[in-house]
């Protein structure tokens, strides 16, 4: 279930290791939640250079986008964030203050995947993805 979109300038340092940048957000993932890879999406957009903005001015840095099921608590989204910031910077060679991750929480209900639409994690406690 989840979905990281990663928005980055384009003609950045960080297109070049989109392969190693997804392996390890999925090794990140699995290894907090305990979901197995397969579940774990990553897509990747590139934006013209001057198209991401804080407080009116343009910025450089990537952001990420985590859509994530429902349920989890905060000591486990925590070290979600901090996983995912730390394997971008040790990749890409990127400060953590040049970047930002955004994590949505999503019911259930609101995902179909493989066919099937996800339980919540209260109603299923086993599950993992």
């Amino acid at each position: 279930m989840p979905y990281y979109r990663f928005t980055v300038p384009t003609g950045g340092a960080t297109l070049v290791h989109k392969a190693e940048i997804a392996a390890a957000a999925t090794k990140v993932h699995s290894e907090v939640t305990g979901a197995p890879g397969t579940y774990v999406h990553c897509a990747f957009v590139e934006v013209p250079p001057g198209s991401i903005f804080v407080a009116g001015e343009a910025a450089e840095g990537a952001r990420l986008v985590g859509l994530i099921r429902e349920g989890r608590s905060a000591e486990v989204r925590g070290r979600l964030i901090n996983g995912l910031a730390d394997a971008w910077c040790r990749i890409t060679g990127d400060a953590k203050e040049d970047i930002a991750i955004f994590l949505h929480e999503v019911p259930g209900a609101n995902v179909m995947e493989g066919g099937v639409i996800l339980p919540e994690i209260a109603d299923d406690p086993g599950a993992i993805y």
